[in-house]
């Protein structure tokens, strides 16, 4: 497995976090009995306020396994795990945040279940309440739901960015992914099965958050136009029921006329009112054709690939299921013994 931090703020806590992992650098048992075995740690430097780079050279000068990538700029959360993606050479690619929430025991869970669902993505699913405060969590939430019922975007309430994806596949979307492409609606365009697995958040460890309501916000906007052309769509569906009304107010205007007294009704209301609904439903089913086509060109500008080649599921990370039983006598070794047979 390849395990890429992105760095923004990480000069406190990347040195216990590469500590933890570094126990799984040693061939282990995940808790399905799956022998697995991270082999290299990627810490992407996203030009942070902190002193997040002299921490990353150290860590790579004390440890074989953490290797520095260094971006030009900052770019973001999501271009900074996708060039560690690129980088990645792993079965399996784990990404996680560099503020010590994502317990790196928890990796051998995600593990086991995208072999026991056979699914290329697996997000990690909290238990309990992210530490980031109530107002945050909340609208975190409203806005994957949002997109999940108004876009028919079904994966984003499993969104997070404690995720195991097979590497073909993550490194594929770090190939074709555009710049305003959000990675998970990236994943999510290719994606066998994608799932989750049940972990517990921890305490972020003494720092800030680097998301400000800005950022946050500029987060949400590209989730949604990263969704696909649904939204556009809206703008149709929208002028056809304008139009419809304007038929049915000709219609009852047609009743009011032929049967009751048409003195009954202001002069030159109803023409008014049936032209701006068919002018308003015109208009913008107009505009709905028009965003159809405009559409396409977002798809293409954020890379979306008509298709991916990938190799036999059977020959690659998933076709390695099967758990790992102790020879005889080994009942009672360390789990953490790679000599399992």
């Amino acid at each position: 497995m390849s395990v890429i931090v992105p760095v923004y703020q990480g000069e406190r806590t990347l040195g216990p976090l590469t500590d933890e992992i570094e126990t799984l650098t040693r061939p282990f048992l995940t808790p399905g009995r799956r022998l697995a075995v991270v082999e290299e740690v990627l810490l992407v430097f996203d030009h942070g306020p902190d002193g997040s780079a002299a921490v990353i050279r150290d860590l790579a000068d004390r440890h074989s396994f953490v290797r520095g990538i260094w971006l030009s700029r900052n770019f973001g959360q999501h271009p900074a795990t996708l060039a560690g993606m690129a980088s990645s050479g792993g079965e399996w690619i784990v990404t996680m945040d560099e503020d010590g929430q994502h317990d790196p025991a928890d990796i051998g869970g995600l593990l086991d279940t995208a072999l026991d669902e056979q699914a290329s993505v697996v997000y990690a699913r909290g238990t309990n309440a992210a530490p980031h405060g109530l107002w945050r969590n909340a609208t975190s939430k409203g806005s994957k739901w949002l997109i999940a019922k108004a876009l028919a975007g079904e994966n984003t309430v499993q969104y997070s960015s404690f995720r195991m994806v097979v590497g073909e596949v993550g490194r594929s979307v770090a190939a074709y992914a555009g710049s305003e492409a959000y990675l998970d609606v990236a994943l999510g365009w290719i994606a066998g099965s994608v799932t989750t697995s049940p972990v517990t958040l921890r305490e972020e460890q003494g720092r800030r958050s680097g998301y400000n309501l800005r950022t946050l916000l500029s987060h949400f906007w590209r989730m949604v136009l990263s969704s696909g052309t649904k939204g556009l769509r809206l703008v149709s569906v929208l002028g056809v029921v304008f139009a419809v009304l304007g038929l049915v107010l000709v219609a009852y205007l047609l009743v009011v006329y032929t049967f009751f007294d048409p003195d009954t009704e202001v002069r030159g209301w109803a023409s008014t009112m049936v032209v701006l609904l068919f002018g308003f439903g015109a208009t913008l089913f107009s505009l709905g054709v028009v965003a159809e086509y405009v559409g396409v060109n977002v798809k293409t500008a954020m890379g979306k690939p008509p298709y991916l080649i990938v190799g036999d599921p059977a020959a690659g990370p998933l076709g390695r299921a099967d758990r790992v039983s102790p020879s005889p006598g080994a009942e009672n070794r360390d789990a953490d013994n790679p000599d399992l047979s």
